[in-house]
């Protein structure tokens, strides 16, 4: 993990986006921001693919210089599925 990586997890946890107990999920969204990921998958829909996190992370990389992250839900990548076999 890069210097890098560190500071911007760590900006997201002092600027309240995530609190200290969701440390390893700010690790992987600076991991992706910083390696400039087009989008992240997931299926934490608390602290990741949650509107209003998002919007933090994305104001945070933006003041900072990284780009805009998109985060998704691995649902909305399914194709030809319908919601009678997707299990979750």
């Amino acid at each position: 993990m890069t210097d890098e990586v560190e500071i911007l997890a760590q900006t997201y946890i002092s600027e309240k986006a995530l609190g200290k107990a969701s440390e390893n999920d700010a690790y992987h969204i600076a991991l992706s921001s910083v390696n400039r990921l087009d989008c992240l998958i997931s299926w934490n829909f608390k602290h990741i693919v949650n509107f209003d996190k998002i919007k933090m992370f994305n104001s945070i990389n933006m003041r900072l210089g990284y780009p805009l992250i998109d985060i998704r839900s691995p649902l909305e990548f399914l194709k030809n599925e319908t919601p009678t076999t997707i299990v979750l």
